[in-house]
């Protein structure tokens, strides 16, 4: 659906795209992850036409950019494209008419949209009446007015509460289920892992890894993650390298990766001279892959 091959883009003499390889497939979610000034607004920004590249090539449903592939695509951006005063009907109705629509087609692509979104019992309500969960949903139904074939959901739960978060998330599930095909970027791992079939992480203008979750994992030489906190971490971090466990810290906390799968008493039994204050296990998860890729990766 999305094909980018050998993406370059100069700031100056700064590359921010390096290269970029990304193919994302008909009817999934594809989660683009990474931090501030990766590449991730830049790339959106190319797909959408709203900036020039300076190497390479992009295709929508096979259709290199161009107006035409702009009708292509359906784009609901982290701040709310929407006007308060208006209904959410008439918000449809403005963004329709851009993309052409008109008459008995604009009608039907209006409750359409507001039906994929849960909304069109709304259809009437003022945006300004409406939760933020809600404009938020709005948001995206504007995004499929045209009845796109790539939805780029910037961000879609930045700010919203954990109820109106699983909503959007819901929502998200659904639409994959009518087929539709989603590029999805968040800061939420959480999020990534729960929506995205497969997962990319950007760093400095090139995809580093990518994959299934279950593909990522073997990114990290664990099968078993341990957290402990200890009064003497020196003393600890000493007894994991006699067992061949490597160390991390994850926010601040000592972390042991661990080869294997380990008993309790035998964790404790190691660790028993480094005044031990207690030990958790985890299962291996995005926010380890991506700090392992981020943070490990040149």
């Amino acid at each position: 659906m999305l094909e980018i091959q050998n993406l370059t883009k100069f700031y100056g003499k700064i590359a921010v795209l390096q290269d970029l390889f990304l193919n994302i497939k008909q009817g999934e979610i594809y989660g683009l992850l990474g931090a501030n000034g990766a590449g991730k607004t830049t790339t959106i920004n190319i797909i959408c036409g709203l900036l020039d590249y300076d190497r390479g090539s992009v295709t929508i449903n096979g259709e290199n950019l161009s107006q035409k592939s702009k009708y292509l695509l359906g784009v609901a951006p982290q701040e709310n494209l929407l006007y308060p005063q208006l209904s959410c009907a008439e918000n449809l109705a403005f963004f329709g008419k851009i993309y052409g629509l008109k008459g008995t087609k604009l009608k039907s692509a209006i409750n359409h949209s507001l039906q994929s979104v849960s909304l069109l019992d709304r259809k009437n309500s003022s945006i300004e009446t409406l939760s933020g969960g809600m404009q938020r949903r709005v948001n995206i139904a504007v995004a499929l007015v045209h009845t796109p074939k790539l939805l780029i959901l910037d961000e879609p739960t930045t700010g919203l509460d954990i109820e109106a978060r699983y909503e959007i998330w819901q929502l998200i599930l659904s639409l994959k289920e009518q087929g539709m095909t989603i590029l999805l970027t968040t800061h939420l791992l959480d999020e990534a892992q729960k929506l995205c079939d497969r997962i990319g992480i950007i760093k400095q203008g090139k995809i580093v890894a990518e994959g299934t979750l279950e593909k990522l994992r073997e990114l990290i030489p664990a099968q078993e993650i341990i957290l402990v906190q200890t009064e003497n971490e020196e003393k600890a971090i000493e007894k994991g390298k006699e067992k061949g466990f490597e160390h991390r810290y994850y926010g601040g906390d000592l972390a042991f990766l661990l080869p294997e799968a380990l008993p309790l008493d035998t964790l404790i039994h190691y660790f028993d001279e480094t005044e031990l204050t207690s030990i958790s296990r985890q299962t291996v998860n995005l926010d380890h892959i991506y700090l392992e890729v981020t943070q490990n990766n040149n």
